[in-house]
């Protein structure tokens, strides 16, 4: 598991509308929350997405994009965005390779029965590309409030 003061893992993945994000092109410019979500439409999911997209402009505010990543691929992120009125950017790992990067793809026993899932988290990453703050499993309701919390200290840390 990735942990605060580690370095986050770059990578690069297509967006929904199918253009690719590159970490990498956000260090030194930008703090990123990179969050982590099972899948696109499911109640939980809807409402972190929705929320953080309701907050976008307080998070651009100190310096911050957020992006979220699931295993969905961009056509159901485009229609996911389009139907909730999402304003954050969606990110396809349809492979999973960047989940098990940052280590939220995990076995889990359901009836007996192992099966894959993304473990609900989320990564503050600071403009020189350090994870300053890992949360797993996070619940949606209250976490973009707590995360926005943590950015805005660590953009006044940073102004010291």
């Amino acid at each position: 598991m990735l942990q605060s003061g580690d370095l986050a893992p770059s990578f690069s993945l297509p967006d929904a509308d199918m253009e690719i994000f590159d970490l990498a092109s956000a260090l030194g410019k930008q703090h990123v929350v990179l969050y982590f979500y099972p899948r696109d439409n499911t109640p939980g999911c809807t409402l972190q997405a929705a929320d953080f997209s309701d907050h976008e402009d307080g998070f651009a505010r100190h310096g911050c994009i957020v992006i979220g990543v699931s295993p969905d691929d961009c056509i159901t992120h485009a229609e996911f965005r389009d139907q909730q009125g999402l304003s954050i950017r969606l990110l396809s790992d349809s492979d999973t390779e960047v989940c098990r990067l940052y280590g939220v793809w995990q076995a889990k026993e359901v009836d007996g029965v192992k099966k894959m899932y993304v473990r609900r988290s989320t990564f503050i990453i600071d403009k020189q590309g350090t994870i300053r703050h890992a949360l797993y499993d996070v619940s949606p309701r209250g976490h973009v409030a707590s995360v926005f919390e943590l950015v805005k200290k660590l953009e006044s840390h940073n102004a010291t």
